[in-house]
């Protein structure tokens, strides 16, 4: 087993690269960027997060006016502005320097987890990403936990009473739930719940209280678990019904096997055919969508319920990042989740082996 997870640890570093190679090639040929942003600007055509150069204002309009810019084939924008300026935008972006350069620095700064500074925030990437994370976690780390928490119970005693009203009634909830988009069903929990036009019983922003760190622990504890309620149900919702299912099927898959049968007439009891033979096999799929699962809610159903709920976290900062074109947020975030997909992946084909210890990744090619 040492051998396989060393060749698995490896083997992360050609698929990083490919991923952020990838990348890189598509955002060079991708229209716009942070320099057009700024430039847009300073035209007056964008309300974007330039604040950082707008003391620069004043410095260009000498450049106003004059031969038509040598960067204006280049840049959308750049017609009349000084080319000094312009020159001095693409040094402060690291674009004076060619692809190729630009990608190799990257490359060497991201393995020591140096992810440089925003283009626009003017603050070091790892220092956004920080203060984000603990937002994405605990969705991520919530929704999963209630969604497993549920599915599973639940998919196993729908398989031992198939075909029974049990089984029928509680589909058909599942089906109605996982219909419901994340988002609506928030804004339906909001109205209901937050102040909308009924009670006023949850929070409606942030994940903690203003007055928090006057709280006591058990006092914390309550206010966090008070504000997440909200959040955490809306992306639930439809996050368990595939899990459920996937159960439910991988159950009755094996109930229907002939060692199941063999089991039943040596006199094994019910529970003990269902828990210490069919569990071990059905839960093996069931564990193969948890990497899917996990971080299905930094991306898909997070941005929504983070924009909903005024929850500032890796999820917004992604796509406001892409949005301004600030590289550096963007390629740290797909680099950190890239990482941990990886990671994630490593650790559940390492829980199929404790699971069924008859699985051998030693034997088998990479």
């Amino acid at each position: 087993m040492a051998a396989y997870v060393a060749r698995r640890i490896l083997l992360m570093i050609p698929t990083l690269f490919g991923i952020l190679a990838l990348s890189f090639v598509i955002v060079q040929f991708a229209p716009g960027g942070p320099v057009e942003r700024v430039l847009a600007q300073i035209q007056g055509q964008d309300s974007g997060a330039t604040a950082r150069f707008g003391g620069a204002n004043s410095a260009i309009a000498a450049g106003r006016g004059g031969a038509a810019s040598e960067f204006s084939g280049k840049y959308r924008g750049a017609q009349g502005l000084d080319p000094k300026f312009i020159k001095e935008l693409e040094k402060q972006f690291g674009f004076d320097k060619p692809p190729l350069v630009r990608f190799w620095l990257m490359i060497r700064n991201y393995a020591t987890f140096n992810f440089g500074r925003s283009y626009f925030r003017d603050e070091p990437v790892i220092t956004l990403i920080k203060e984000k994370l603990p937002v994405s976690m605990s969705l991520g780390l919530w929704m999963t936990f209630l969604s497993y928490v549920i599915s599973i119970p639940l998919g196993i005693a729908k398989a031992r009473r198939e075909g029974e009203a049990f089984d029928i009634w509680t589909s058909a909830v599942i089906i109605v739930g996982y219909a419901i988009p994340s988002f609506l069903f928030a804004i339906l929990l909001i109205v209901l719940f937050a102040g909308g036009s009924f009670w006023q019983i949850f929070p409606l922003r942030g994940l903690t209280s203003d007055y928090f760190a006057q709280l006591t622990l058990l006092g914390k504890v309550k206010d966090y678990l008070w504000h997440i309620v909200l959040p955490v149900s809306a992306l639930t919702l439809g996050a368990f019904a595939t899990t459920t299912f996937l159960t439910r099927n991988a159950f009755i898959d094996e109930i229907r096997k002939q060692y199941v049968i063999t089991a039943r007439m040596k006199g094994l009891t019910e529970r003990r055919v269902l828990y210490g033979h069919v569990f071990r096999n059905a839960m093996l799929i069931v564990i193969s969508g948890f990497p899917g699962a996990f971080l299905s809610a930094f991306f898909t159903g997070s941005l929504l319920i983070e924009t909903i709920f005024s929850l500032d976290g890796l999820g917004l900062l992604s796509f406001e990042s892409t949005l301004n074109r600030d590289y550096p947020v963007v390629f740290a975030n797909l680099y950190i989740f890239a990482l941990l997909g990886l990671v994630i992946n490593l650790i559940s084909d390492l829980t199929y082996a404790w699971i069924d210890p008859r699985i051998d990744f030693e034997t088998r090619e990479t």
